[in-house]
């Protein structure tokens, strides 16, 4: 049975209420919590108290299937999933605080207890090739016991940037019209997928692993396609994967795939299966709705019966800063933004703030790193009144530039091209 507050929570509890004394006393700037985040503080410690009382596990956000608080000024709600706005994120550093990092959901976000968490391995890719009614389990307690390893990574949905498919390009396009904010940098620790599979007893036959989550099973166009899962080749899951419980420093949130994850640096974010409950380890390709279905590539301009199931994900590049922001004539204003490459670190980035008549290189604020953003600036002094296009176009380090123009496909993932981002100058 799920659990009102799972034992790994205690300890954030307590924080939230460290941070929220402290923003009381005046003190929270040192502490970088801004007041804006009173009432997300408030909703924790309101929460805290409840379950320490026995109360029942928490609701989820107003009208959504989402546990924790998505106030307008940093979410846009979409359907099952939450959006950072970017403008939320100005100022936060390297890695994405938990409570602004967006959401990708199937259905509800299910809570459960760290107590009664199975991780259950079986399939033909093991000795012994135990069955699903047989399995090779490992409790929460097991993998903390294990050795761990912490790496910052980005999780971003395949998804990203779809709506420019759209608003930019003329496109029709099915699924979440997300703008840029699918995206997160974390701190992430766990164990590595590896070591896991190898205690299991991998076998030398073995050649795919999928990950299978705990969320409700999900239904398209009236058909059940069961709980979400993915298919990964073993020599990616041998590379580099985690399966993760914490998440910058905390017990990973409800949200975000309490009690354990699974973690696929650089990957499109439905690899990341949130909420692992079981992998199946085969001796022959897998299959899911997922690597068929969906995430992979369709249209003119792709192979007839789709491209192969989408892997690494593009290189793209957003600004900290609303739509439609007005700044003043003749005054120097700083733009901030990030860029970010699933094939390599970013290297350069360039700035237009003439709708791409012509470029400038921003300073870069972050040594190179693969599987994470890289932070940039650019002074700007606007001449004249009127309305403009800012655009960041990024290269990484294999490479890749971003394009004027990006390819599409019927279900609108990996948009890569340079944003139009509009602005006006007053």
């Amino acid at each position: 049975m799920p659990s009102p507050t799972p034992a790994g929570h205690r300890h954030e509890t307590d924080y939230d209420r460290r941070r929220l004394r402290q923003w009381l006393a005046g003190e929270a700037r040192a502490d970088g919590v801004s007041r804006r985040r009173l009432l997300t503080l408030l909703a924790a410690t309101a929460t805290a108290a409840g379950t320490a009382l026995g109360a029942p596990p928490p609701a989820h956000a107003a009208g959504t299937p989402i546990v924790k608080p998505l106030p307008p000024e940093w979410f846009i709600q979409r359907g099952t999933n939450a959006e950072t706005r970017w403008e939320a994120l100005r100022g936060t550093g390297r890695h994405t605080p938990n409570e602004l990092f967006f959401v990708r959901n199937h259905t509800s976000t299910p809570v459960l207890d760290a107590d009664d968490w199975r991780l259950r391995l079986w399939g033909s890719g093991l000795r012994g090739t135990p069955g699903e009614d047989r399995p090779v389990e490992f409790g929460y307690d097991d993998l903390r016991a294990l050795p761990s390893v912490t790496r910052t990574a980005f999780v971003e949905c395949a998804g990203n940037g779809r709506s420019y498919y759209t608003t930019q390009q003329g496109e029709t396009v099915s699924g979440t019209s997300w703008t840029l904010g699918a995206i997160g940098v974390a701190r992430w620790r766990g164990v590595r997928l590896a070591d896991v599979l190898r205690r299991a007893g991998l076998s030398p036959h073995a050649v795919d692993v999928q990950p299978r989550g705990l969320d409700a099973e999900y239904v398209s166009g009236g058909e059940n396609l069961g709980r979400v899962r993915r298919p990964l080749p073993l020599s990616k899951a041998l590379h580099d994967v985690l399966l993760a419980y914490e998440m910058n420093g905390e017990p990973l949130p409800y949200d975000h795939g309490y009690p354990v994850r699974v973690l696929v640096p650089s990957w499109v974010g439905i690899a990341s299966i949130k909420w692992v409950g079981d992998i199946e380890v085969s001796a022959q390709p897998l299959f899911s709705p997922w690597n068929t279905t969906f995430y992979r590539l369709f249209g003119p301009s792709h192979p007839d019966g789709g491209s192969a199931p989408l892997t690494r994900q593009t290189t793209k590049s957003a600004f900290e800063l609303a739509s439609g922001a007005t700044f003043t004539a003749g005054r120097r204003h700083v733009l901030h933004g990030r860029s970010w490459s699933g094939a390599g670190a970013v290297a350069r980035v360039d700035v237009s703030t003439d709708g791409g008549a012509h470029w400038r290189p921003a300073r870069l604020h972050d040594r190179p790193r693969h599987g994470t953003w890289t932070r940039w600036s650019l002074d700007w002094r606007p001449d004249a009144p009127g309305a403009t296009q800012l655009l960041a176009r990024a290269t990484d380090t294999t490479g890749r530039t971003q394009p004027d123009i990006a390819v599409p496909n019927t279900q609108g993932y990996l948009f890569d091209a340079a944003v139009r981002h509009p602005v006006s100058v007053v």
